[in-house]
């Protein structure tokens, strides 16, 4: 499932995730689960249709990431392998980094977080024009809509309606999820 709060130049991502990978670091074996957030760029693309025409839409390049996850043999509401990824080059994230205040409160550090759109940017190395007011008005007036919507398909997952097995691909990466 994948839901997308759009804003003016920014938007923000929520999909279950199903992870596994073939190559993992010390303390991350075995496939893990959840919900993945990304707060994102907006590119709205150039069409060729009438003043009615849509208008496609890129949700483009990632600001940053809050990976809600938890190991699949492990206990539900453990967030045991809750981490972000504060620096994104790109489409590839930067390292791993895992915060006490994300295990204990995540969709507590997710609001917090969400309302603090210029500090995103900063820890991004990004400009803080790249988003303008309306985004900063817009979201903040979002955010407990996303972490309500996080929480619910947090539950969606535990329930195992979302973020279900996969096979491995012909890496031997096992995934399912939007993001």
């Amino acid at each position: 499932m994948l839901t997308v709060f759009g804003f003016d130049r920014v938007a923000v991502a929520v999909g279950d995730l199903y992870f596994h990978d073939p190559d993992p670091s010390p303390g991350q074996e075995g496939a893990e689960h959840g919900v993945r957030v990304e707060v994102r760029f907006i590119e709205p693309q150039h069409h060729d249709g009438s003043v009615y025409a849509a208008r496609p839409i890129l949700v483009g390049e990632p600001i940053w990431r809050l990976d809600l996850l938890e190991s699949v043999e492990g206990r539900p509401g453990s967030f045991d392998r809750t981490h972000h990824h504060p620096l994104m080059r790109g489409y590839e994230p930067g390292s791993r980094r895992f915060e006490r205040e994300l295990s204990s409160d995540p969709l507590g550090y997710l609001a917090e977080r969400l309302r603090d759109l210029p500090g995103l940017l900063e820890q991004a190395e990004l400009p803080a024009a790249r988003a303008s007011d309306e985004d900063l008005r817009q979201l903040s007036g979002s955010v407990e809509d996303i972490v309500t919507a996080t929480g619910a398909m947090l539950e969606q997952v535990r329930r195992g309606e979302l973020a279900k097995a996969t096979e491995p691909n012909e890496s031997g990466l096992a995934r399912s999820g939007w993001l």
